[in-house]
């Protein structure tokens, strides 16, 4: 059989056929048409139908099955076969239906499948298409739930974290189980995906996975402490009044106690910069996200010290200030009650992501959704320095 689509009159025709038959899988019921056929195209309706249709007619249209008939008694093949292969899209749509019913059915088993996050999680790829894109790619997704299952770690290496549950050390280096976990942790966390490198670090780390213990720091200032060099450096910066970067491999080097009885932590580096010089009272920088870092600094806390807490006036800020108060027992807020919240105007940016449950001041909360904005702490800053000179008084004081 010829090729027809490179013959006269026949290349449009067959292309609206392939069209029409992948759109039903096959079906030979219906019609196609042409718009402003030419006159090759007119003729070869007219010889496949033997309807004559005049000079200049605007569209014609042709019954798929006389264009199947025609096809079989003049060349011996049916119109399938002469368009070519064609997707069976109704065929396509019903295999991802079942696949992403399996992947549901699978995910139903998870421990976390009762919580909200990863309800939102799963209702959230299958809106935007990546369940059926999961299913049409045949990626792992059991890996990625392997993954969920075994977090929150306890602070491991993130090779030897893979090299547990996936039997892989660079399962999570790259690749799509890598961003399928990561987009989990960020609903779970009730943080935005992360964007580039040091916002992935953050959110593994808030899972428990050090992806690298050298670039897992703490920004520190005026923080003595006693335990080998590290201790040794700390104390010498903070009778210095000097900034110190930490990481998280000289954290581990051997224990550390911190000698303070209070301890302030603020979320922006800014803080500390202008702290520093200025301040006396020890201060932690968090720079976003408590890395690993910042959580294996604090356990050097002795039972009594006080740690005072604060983040951003936003959604994820107060979500991370309640995590905190969650894990440390003698930890309280500082200025981030209702009280603290400016209510001068248009101060801020516009609040963006879920509201969070404010327990330790409820009424902070309504404050906030009242004004709808995001906060800094930099506002704040001159009532912060104050606060690091003479001391902040708190109920846990």
């Amino acid at each position: 059989m010829a090729d027809l689509f490179v013959e006269p009159g026949w290349q449009r025709l067959l292309a609206a056929a392939r069209r029409s038959l992948e759109r039903t899988g096959g079906s030979l019921d219906g019609s196609v048409s042409l718009a402003t056929p030419d006159d090759a195209e007119r003729l070869v309706v007219i010889g496949v139908t033997g309807v004559h249709r005049p000079v200049g007619v605007s569209r014609i249209a042709i019954r798929l099955a006389d264009l199947d008939e025609y096809l079989r008694a003049a060349h011996g093949t049916g119109l399938a076969d002469a368009v070519g292969p064609f997707r069976d899209r109704p065929g396509e749509r019903k295999n991802d239906a079942v696949g992403r019913d399996a992947l549901l059915s699978f995910a139903g088993d998870s421990r976390h499948a009762t919580q909200p996050w990863f309800e939102a999680w799963l209702d959230g790829m299958r809106r935007d298409g990546t369940l059926t894109r999961i299913v049409r790619g045949g990626l792992p997704f059991p890996n990625v739930l392997a993954v969920l299952e075994a977090l929150p770690a306890a602070d491991e290496p993130m090779p030897v974290f893979a090299e547990r549950i996936l039997f892989d050390t660079k399962a999570l280096a790259d690749g799509p189980v890598r961003a399928l976990v990561l987009r989990a942790l960020a609903v779970w966390h009730g943080l935005p995906s992360p964007n580039g490198a040091e916002q992935e670090r953050a959110l593994w780390e808030l899972a428990g996975v050090v992806p690298d213990d050298l670039a897992s720091q703490v920004l520190v200032l005026n923080l003595p402490a006693t335990g080998g060099l590290l201790g040794e450096w700390l104390t010498s910066a903070a009778e210095a009044h000097v900034p110190l970067r930490v990481t998280l491999h000289q954290l581990r080097l051997g224990p550390l106690a911190l000698g303070t009885s209070a301890i302030y932590v603020c979320e922006n580096p800014a803080v500390l910069r202008a702290a520093a010089g200025r301040a006396t009272r020890p201060l932690v920088c968090t720079e976003g996200v408590p890395s690993a870092a910042v959580h294996a600094l604090l356990a050097g806390a002795g039972p009594d010290m006080v740690i005072h807490w604060r983040n951003d006036f936003d959604w994820a800020g107060v979500r991370m200030t309640r995590a905190a108060l969650a894990r440390y027992l003698r930890a309280c807020p500082w200025r981030m009650s209702s009280g603290d919240y400016p209510s001068d105007g248009d101060v801020g940016t516009p609040l963006s992501g879920s509201p969070a449950e404010t327990p330790w001041d409820p009424a902070l909360r309504t404050r906030m959704q009242e004004s709808g904005r995001a906060v800094m702490e930099e506002r704040l800053l001159s009532v912060l320095l104050n606060d690091l000179t003479s001391g902040h008084a708190s109920p846990r004081d």
